[in-house]
């Protein structure tokens, strides 16, 4: 499994029953969590610290309840890089802490290509592999369908003071149908496609029905000299082997790294999703 294991501003306190206890920054948050089956060494709900917990309803929506007053937003910091944390609706808090493990394998192969990297970054949403790649020196272009999400990853590339990054609210599908025509090409592609969704004209996407046909067609703007491609995964079920074979039957065999990736939390890791990453020497 591959741990982010670098957090300072970061970390998960205790988990049980369903729900885990985290702190971002100076706040504690209790949040559901469906891996986690196994009962805690303590009532979360009590913990001295806690200033919100979001609650599921009944019909499959849910709500934060605030015990103390927090700030709409606040900053939390990964090594030199920031990004803003905001509670907000289906427990989301705008940042998935355990991708930092994938930031770290980004960086390290952009500032090693010693050449011009072009990404092309998927489901980008706040931004956070968009601003990493960035600061590592490559050209990115970031694509959401949420004209509200890409306003957040703007704001977290000012944060970071980047602006080599052009972002674009478009569906990704058609973005790349597009590209295809333009004749654009990119070295490294990073994609972190939802479970379920709907596009602008109701089209459906299901990960199960959609991805393996996504990722052949992302294959038609990679660039003949690539760097890397990057698909993460928190689809309940999927495992990491099916990544890797997405990956090894579209782009060839050889150089994939596919895993669990996790979050460590006191003796034990929480599982997060999984990833599969494809490589090439330079």
């Amino acid at each position: 499994m591959l741990i982010a294991k670098d957090w300072k501003d970061y970390e998960v306190i205790a988990c049980g029953d369903g729900r885990k206890l985290e702190r971002w920054g100076k706040y504690h948050l209790l949040r559901p969590d469906p891996q986690v089956i196994w009962h805690p060494s303590f009532k979360l709900d009590n913990y001295k610290d806690l200033d919100a917990i979001y609650n599921r309803s009944s019909n499959g929506g849910g709500g934060w309840n605030y015990l103390k007053s927090l700030p709409e937003s606040w900053i939390i910091c990964y090594k030199d890089f920031k990004f803003i944390i905001k509670p907000m609706g289906f427990k989301h808090t705008g940042l998935f802490p355990e991708q930092a493990a994938n930031w770290e394998d980004m960086m390290k192969l952009i500032s090693n290509s010693n050449r011009p990297i072009k990404v092309l970054n998927l489901f980008a949403y706040t931004g956070a592999a968009s601003v990493v790649c960035a600061k590592a020196g490559a050209l990115v272009t970031h694509i959401d369908a949420s004209k509200g999400m890409v306003e957040r990853a703007k704001e977290n590339a000012k944060l970071n003071g980047v602006d080599n990054i052009r972002f674009i609210v478009d569906d990704c599908k058609k973005f790349i149908e597009r590209e295809i025509r333009r004749g654009n090409f990119y070295d490294a592609i990073i994609m972190d496609p939802p479970s379920y969704g709907r596009g602008t004209n109701g089209e459906m996407w299901r990960l199960e029905d959609n991805l393996f046909d996504f990722v052949l067609l992302t294959k038609k703007v990679l660039s003949k000299n690539p760097l890397f491609v990057l698909i993460s995964s928190y689809t309940t079920g999927l495992q990491a082997g099916v990544i890797s074979n997405i990956l090894s039957l579209t782009f060839g065999s050889g150089n994939i790294n596919a895993e669990e990736i996790g979050l460590p939390c006191g003796e034990i890791v929480l599982p997060c999703g999984c990833r599969g990453l494809k490589t090439w020497k330079n």
